[in-house]
């Protein structure tokens, strides 16, 4: 029996149950039948979650690359593998077929080869959603270079910050981007940022928007002449089994951004097999991941989870309300997309909207949609089900984190019947367990508790880049032996899981992960901020917003609310990027403090909510009567 496709319920349990009593047996199964390996490995897995220390399929060599293009030649090599939709629905798309990819990212693969760039240098990826940005992905992981894709959303700050901690010796960028009606200077953002990065030696620049850029001498150079002269015959380099393949950053309640290391092995078997079988993918499928390839979920589900099966990935350059909000319905009338998996706060977007944008188009291709980034409300759910899938195409609602680089609870396409705001079943190989206060694992149904994860699964990431202790305290220390995801989540009478939302200070705003510790930075400052506490309340489209409160530096009135509010705002798009923005800020004299100084939030969340009742106890506050004062004030 092959354990890479599940088919029905009834094997769903068989392989789930098999995958908890046999893991090596299970996954080591499904790694040997399904990928092309250089040399077999010792061990499926080796672990002491105690010490966050995991190793997959250890020993093992191979090359992603060689499962994402190569071995697909000989069958699939002139099928379409990316469909590039630009912003402007009047550029024509792209269609590239396996074999022009593997000539590309051949040819990009010598490109950085002939620029100094060896196994294990890590090259920064700053790039819109162009093809471009794939090819670098998959060159960096043929040679063994480590990508990191920042988000080209990301300011210069927030650029720089994560290049210098991954001491990245190359960025690649483009001129610039579109997005919607705007034009994103990029290469001008490269720019400020490289001022305070010594490591980086290079800058390959795309040419995209064609706007006036300045090149500095001896380190910036335009891709394309460089590409024109490269050969398209690359070796694919050997690589082991734990060898990192990419770093990704996540924002951190505490500190700096947290750099993800997910490794080559582990993460392929487990982003290929879960794209698979959660999405429900046959041979001719198009696959549409609306998100931006900068998060995880663009790696896992526009990248490596459809090429390694062999699809056809759509990558869109656009926003869904440009040229108007008909343009996703459009997109998938035009290329007959079958998988949908788009987030929560787009779809809430959209149902605002005039029904008939969605009407006028066929959407008949669809097969299954899917929800990502965060829990997705009731209403916006049965929207999707009823208007975009017509009442027959299943709603895969998916739990993951840019931590466990796939999906970990979620329907199986037309296999699990689906809840709304359900996740479901964890996915073969999930071990997932609610934990009380006194870290015990609560056994039964109807319970609530923090979601964790007992045993390893293939996908998981395996450090903090240069930080393992940092690795270690934020995801091993508080319940031993157990990965905590930072989640609270429900178990109802079935055994479904729902997830109810982050238990730290990480708040989720249309389904990207921030965290508040950089905001407040950026807040602070401020010349006229003392002091600010951001904390999420809900919100119609986002899931959450941001809401500030800010102590000022001069007491007494304020005399122009308005103006700072904007140069908060602007201090934080410099700083973070205009998705950290507040909706609301509330000017206080202080802030509810323990007596040790630490901040309670839930107590801000609660007023933030408009919800003045129960803030618990409230013994340990050195100031319990600053509460009563904001909360007047909000009112």
């Amino acid at each position: 029996m092959s354990y890479y496709k599940v088919d029905n319920l009834e094997q769903y349990f068989k392989h789930y149950n098999k995958s908890i009593r046999e893991p090596r047996k299970f996954w080591g199964k499904i790694a040997e039948e399904n990928f092309t390996w250089y040399q077999p490995w010792d061990k499926v897995v080796e672990f002491d979650m105690t010490e966050a220390d995991v190793q997959w399929f250890a020993g093992a060599k191979l090359n992603v690359t060689k499962n994402c293009i190569d071995r697909h030649l000989n069958k699939r090599g002139e099928k379409t593998a990316i469909i590039f939709e630009p912003n402007n629905p009047d550029e024509e798309a792209l269609h590239i077929t396996y074999n022009e990819l593997h000539q590309r990212v051949c040819k990009m693969a010598n490109v950085l080869r002939e620029q100094g760039v060896k196994k294990g240098d890590r090259v920064c990826i700053y790039l819109p959603m162009i093809p471009e940005l794939a090819v670098a992905i998959l060159a960096c992981a043929r040679i063994g270079a480590i990508h990191s894709v920042v988000f080209a959303g990301f300011s210069s700050k927030a650029l720089a910050t994560r290049i210098i901690d991954s001491e990245s010796k190359m960025v690649i960028t483009s001129d610039g981007g579109f997005r919607g009606s705007k034009t994103i200077e990029l290469k001008e953002i490269v720019d400020e940022a490289l001022q305070k990065c010594p490591s980086v030696s290079t800058v390959l620049v795309v040419k995209r928007t064609n706007t006036a850029v300045n090149m500095k001498e001896g380190r910036d150079i335009w891709l394309q002449p460089l590409l024109d002269e490269a050969s398209d015959n690359s070796v694919a380099e050997i690589m082991d089994a734990e060898d990192p393949l990419f770093i990704l950053y996540t924002s951190g309640s505490t500190g700096n951004p947290k750099g993800m290391v997910h490794t080559t092995a582990g993460y392929m078997v487990f982003t290929a097999y879960t794209f698979k079988n959660v999405f429900s993918y046959e041979e001719n499928d198009v696959h549409w991941c609306t998100a931006d390839i900068g998060w995880i979920t663009g790696h896992s589900y526009i990248l490596y989870g459809p090429l390694l099966n062999g699809a056809t990935t759509v990558i869109f350059e656009g926003v869904p309300s440009y040229p108007d909000h008909s343009r996703f319905w459009q997109v998938i009338e035009k290329h007959k997309v079958s998988q949908f998996y788009t987030a929560p706060t787009a779809i809430r977007a959209l149902a605002k909207e005039k029904l008939e944008y969605v009407q006028k188009y066929q959407l008949n291709s669809l097969k299954v949609i899917g929800s990502v980034g965060e829990p997705i409300n009731e209403e916006a759910w049965h929207w999707f089900n009823d208007h975009v899938g017509n009442k027959k195409c299943p709603v895969v609602d998916t739990w993951w984190q840019t931590e466990t680089g796939g999906i970990m609870i979620s329907p199986l396409a037309f296999i699990t019947p689906t809840k709304p705001t359900y996740a479901t079943f964890p996915l073969p190989g999930i071990q997932a367990v609610l934990m009380d206060d006194k870290r015990n694992e609560i056994e039964g149904n109807q319970v609530v508790g923090s979601l964790c994860i007992k045993f390893p699964w293939p996908g998981m990431a395996r450090t903090i880049w240069n930080d393992h202790q940092r690795y270690k305290d934020t995801y091993f220390s508080q319940y031993p032996g157990k990965y905590f995801t930072g989640d609270g989540a429900l178990r109802d009478e079935v055994g479904y899981y729902r997830i109810t939302g982050r238990v730290d200070d990480v708040i989720i705003v249309s389904g990207h992960n921030l965290g508040t510790a950089p905001i407040e930075d950026a807040i602070n400052e401020h010349p006229a901020v003392a002091e600010s506490a951001v904390v999420g309340f809900p919100h119609d489209v986002k899931g959450n917003a941001l809401y500030g409160y800010v102590i000022l530096k001069e007491t007494g009135e304020i005399r122009n609310k308005e103006n700072l509010f904007i140069e908060i705002n602007q201090h934080i798009t410099d700083h973070v990027g205009p998705i950290a923005k507040l909706d609301k800020i509330q000017f206080v004299s202080g802030l509810p403090k323990t007596r040790s100084g630490k901040i309670m939030r839930r107590i801000l969340r609660k007023i933030a909510e408009g919800n003045f009742t129960d803030y618990g106890d409230t013994s340990t506050l050195l100031n319990p009567e600053i509460i009563e004062e904001i909360q007047n004030e909000k009112k």
